[in-house]
């Protein structure tokens, strides 16, 4: 499995924390920068993590900048892509179990590498429950028509 990951300025040492841990964890990434925390602009960084998904080339996407919002905001304008934030492993879950996310998004300033790192692990580690959601997630998909 292949994961793409891609944050701002505000996200860049949190983005890191989480390449290191799934590094270790033995996951392929690729980061789609920033590469520093100096200034830039997150909708480039969530549309190219957001690409990578859409495009099949990594099968999950992580986003990151300083509240979330605006990344995961960024991710979703690209087809194809279903990204949420993240703000607690319950929703973690459900947006895998019931909303086949493919992109998870965190808030830097809201988030510690210890609970981002649980979130991942679990959303990671979900199966989309298909049944009556998958309807749901069909109505999602062609909104991009």
């Amino acid at each position: 499995m292949k994961i793409a990951i891609g944050s701002d300025h505000g996200g860049y040492e949190l983005k890191e924390g989480l390449k290191q841990y799934l590094a270790n964890k033995g996951f392929d990434m690729v980061d789609v920068g920033t590469y520093s925390t100096q200034s830039c602009d997150y909708p480039e960084f969530g549309a190219k993590c957001a690409k990578l998904v859409a495009d099949g080339e990594c099968t999950y996407g992580i986003v990151v900048c300083t509240t979330g919002e605006g990344i995961v905001m960024a991710a979703n304008k690209v087809k194809g892509v279903r990204a949420g934030l993240a703000y607690n492993v319950e929703v973690a879950r459900l947006m895998r179990e019931h909303n086949d996310a493919n992109v998870i998004g965190f808030g830097a300033k809201f988030t510690t590498l210890e609970e981002a790192s649980e979130r991942v692990d679990t959303f990671l580690a979900t199966e989309f429950a298909g049944g009556r959601h998958a309807k749901r997630v069909e109505m999602l998909n062609n909104l991009d028509k």
